[in-house]
């Protein structure tokens, strides 16, 4: 019976693009970001913006207590953006504009 090589080891994973930077320099990178019904969001903890970027446009929202982790859409009669925080979901509608 022939004897198996060994498995060579695994290469470290790279980490997943996040394409092109769309927020302001300032903010340095996003704990989470993404996209859905082509719309962008970035979230940075450190200052608590939650940046949505739709039709061109980037607005800014105050994420509060929030720490933004993931987005999906509310299943209503009035379909609302929503993320996942901590403290369970959160409507960017609930959510303070800032800019």
């Amino acid at each position: 019976m022939k004897h198996m090589e060994p498995l060579e080891p695994m290469k470290p994973m790279a980490p997943m693009p996040t394409g092109e930077r769309w927020w302001p320099q300032g903010l340095g990178e996003p704990a989470t970001a993404g996209s859905q019904d082509g719309l962008r969001y970035a979230f940075f903890p450190d200052k608590q913006p939650l940046l949505i970027k739709a039709n061109g446009k980037v607005k800014t929202f105050d994420s509060g207590r929030h720490r933004i982790g993931g987005v999906f859409q509310e299943n209503s009669k009035t379909p609302s953006l929503c993320f996942t925080s901590q403290h369970g979901p959160v409507r960017v509608d609930d959510l303070k504009q800032l800019s």
